[in-house]
């Protein structure tokens, strides 16, 4: 297989399951790392979506998890930490050490997304290198930072997976491509850092994991690879034209759309309001970052 975007296991300790994001299939995938009976879930999708997760969790036999790995505090990857909680009962809940502080005072990221989060506390706080044991399988915390100063990495070398979080851009299908400037706290050098980075540990990867959307591998893990930097530059370049052509989220949508995913089938011109409050965020991004004014 090239790319998978089934929900189930996908490698000897790994499972994906369909988060659900704004309701929709394929837009948030949470991964489960299960060894010898110990299991790690790798962010939360939205709070509304974590009934259906836990149903899954369930269905697949990962019930209850044990500790829960956050990879960055933008909102749709720890809105769900308190209602799984009440769904699971008690876990641990890691992070990057960069990360502490707007998991317990999420204001900032509240105001930037004008979507509400709720303080997660007593998070474990992770430094890069660090390792974590899952009954006798060592998992290695990786910065990768760019989308976020706080994103973290998880390299699985015994699978050789890593999982991403939003690390690179959002790759939902082949057809459907999404940049990763996100505010509020987006940094190009970081992002470059980041992907040079990535490319040195190519020859130690079969798969990679992306929150945005599915496992990766084959040529197609190849391509995403090679088409990194190209893809960040592209996307950036055209935002900043549009944007001075029209400083609106819908005319920059409407463009993004019929230049860069004119044939996807999961964001389409019918149903293009949810890439309309993406890409709000994304010039939001790019004002922050002062690459527009």
């Amino acid at each position: 297989m090239v790319f998978i975007n089934s929900e189930g296991k996908f490698n000897e300790n790994s499972y994906l399951i369909d988060g659900q994001l704004f309701r929709l299939t394929g837009a948030m995938a949470i991964y489960v790392i299960e060894n010898n009976g110990m299991r790690m879930m790798i962010d939360t999708s939205s709070e509304i979506a974590t009934r259906k997760i836990v149903k899954k969790l369930k269905e697949f036999g990962l019930f209850p998890i044990h500790k829960l790995l956050l990879t960055h505090s933008h909102w749709d990857h720890v809105q769900g930490v308190g209602k799984l909680k009440k769904l699971i009962g008690d876990f641990e809940v890691l992070a990057s050490e960069n990360a502490i502080e707007d998991l317990k005072n999420p204001e900032r990221m509240s105001e930037t997304y004008e979507i509400t989060v709720n303080p997660v506390e007593n998070v474990i706080p992770l430094k890069e290198g660090a390792k974590i044991d899952l009954n006798g399988l060592e998992l290695e915390v990786i910065n990768v930072f760019g989308h976020s100063l706080d994103s973290i990495a998880i390299f699985d070398k015994k699978n050789k997976n890593i999982f991403l979080g939003e690390t690179i851009h959002h790759k939902w299908d082949h057809d459907t491509i999404i940049p990763n400037f996100m505010p509020p706290d987006f940094n190009e050098k970081e992002l470059i850092n980041t992907i040079e980075k990535l490319r040195k540990m190519r020859e130690n990867l079969n798969s990679i994991s992306l929150s945005h959307f599915g496992v990766w591998t084959d040529e197609d893990l190849d391509k995403i690879f090679n088409n990194m930097e190209e893809i960040h530059f592209k996307t950036k370049d055209a935002f900043i034209k549009w944007y001075n052509e029209n400083p609106s989220a819908e005319y920059v949508t409407a463009k993004y759309q019929e230049t860069f995913i004119p044939d996807s089938k999961i964001i389409t011109i019918e149903n293009i309001h949810g890439l309309q409050l993406m890409i709000s965020w994304l010039i939001k991004g790019l004002k922050l970052s002062g690459f527009i004014k």
